[in-house]
C-alpha cells in the first residue's frame, strides 16, 4: 500500500467520549425521574449517536411520539458537558506525531454534528492538527455513505486507494471499504460483546492505536481479513 493519509472516526476511535455522552444521558434520566444507566452498559452505544443513546436510555424507538423531544433534550444536556471528561485514547498523540514525521496526513470523519465537533476537536490537544474534519452534517449524507469519505479525500488531495480509515463501528468499515480505502477496526473502541465483527468489512484489526504503525512498515498478512 502507498499510504498517504490515515483518516479516523472520532468517538471510540480517537477520543474516549463515553463519560460525557453517558453523563448527559444519566443527567436526562435523572431529570425525568428515571433510574440511571451504568457507564459500562452505555459504552457500546457511545459510537452510534444520540438516537441510539436515547433508545437505550428511554427504551423507546424513533417511531415513539416522544422520541424527537427526548433526543432534543439529550442534545441539550450533552451541550452542557461535551468536553468535560473526554480525553484521547492512550497512544493517539504518539501515533499522530509519527504520522506527521513520515509526511502522512491525518484527519477525522465522524457522524458527530459539527456543533459539537467544531468545539471539541480544538480542545483535544492533538499534537498536530487534523488536515480535515468532516462532521456528520458536513455532507448531505453521513456514514455509512461514501460521501464524507470522498469529501475528505478531495479536501486533502489524496485518492481513496491511498487512504486508510480507522473506526470502531460497522458503518465505518462499510464507508471506508465502499469508498475504496483500506479499513482498520479499532478494537479498543465501543464494540459490544454482541457485535459479530468478523462479518464487518475490515482489512486489518488493531488492539491499540500504535499498532497502526505496523501498516507503515509492512503489510502484516497475519492480520489481513479477506
Amino acid at each position: 500500500m502507498n499510504i498517504q493519509a490515515i483518516l479516523f472516526d472520532l468517538d471510540g476511535t480517537l477520543a474516549d467520549t463515553a463519560l460525557d455522552l453517558g453523563g448527559a444521558l444519566n443527567a436526562l434520566l435523572r431529570a425525568k425521574g428515571l433510574p440511571e444507566k451504568p457507564l459500562a452498559d452505555i459504552r457500546p452505544y457511545a459510537s452510534h449517536g444520540s438516537s441510539a443513546l436515547v433508545q437505550f436510555g428511554a427504551g423507546i424507538s424513533p417511531e415513539h411520539p416522544d422520541f424527537a423531544q427526548w433526543r432534543q433534550d439529550y442534545l441539550a444536556q450533552y451541550d452542557l458537558c461535551f468536553d468535560r471528561d473526554t480525553v484521547l485514547f492512550d497512544g493517539v498523540n504518539t501515533l499522530i506525531g509519527e504520522l506527521a514525521a513520515r509526511g502522512i496526513q491525518w484527519g477525522i470523519i465522524t457522524n458527530k454534528p459539527a456543533t459539537f465537533t467544531d468545539r471539541l476537536v480544538p480542545k483535544l490537544n492533538f499534537v498536530v492538527p487534523p488536515a480535515v474534519v468532516v462532521s456528520g452534517d458536513t455532507c448531505d449524507e453521513a456514514k455509512p455513505s461514501v460521501k464524507p469519505m470522498l469529501y475528505a479525500c478531495e479536501h486533502i488531495g489524496v485518492q481513496p486507494e491511498n487512504c486508510v480509515y480507522v473506526g470502531d463501528a460497522e458503518r465505518d468499515m462499510l464507508a471506508g471499504r465502499n469508498a475504496g480505502m483500506k479499513t482498520v477496526l479499532a478494537e479498543w473502541g465501543y464494540i459490544a460483546h454482541t457485535d459479530d465483527t468478523d462479518k464487518w468489512a475490515w482489512d486489518f484489526s488493531m488492539q491499540q492505536p500504535l499498532d497502526i504503525l505496523h501498516l507503515l512498515t509492512h503489510n502484516d498478512e497475519r492480520q489481513y481479513h479477506d
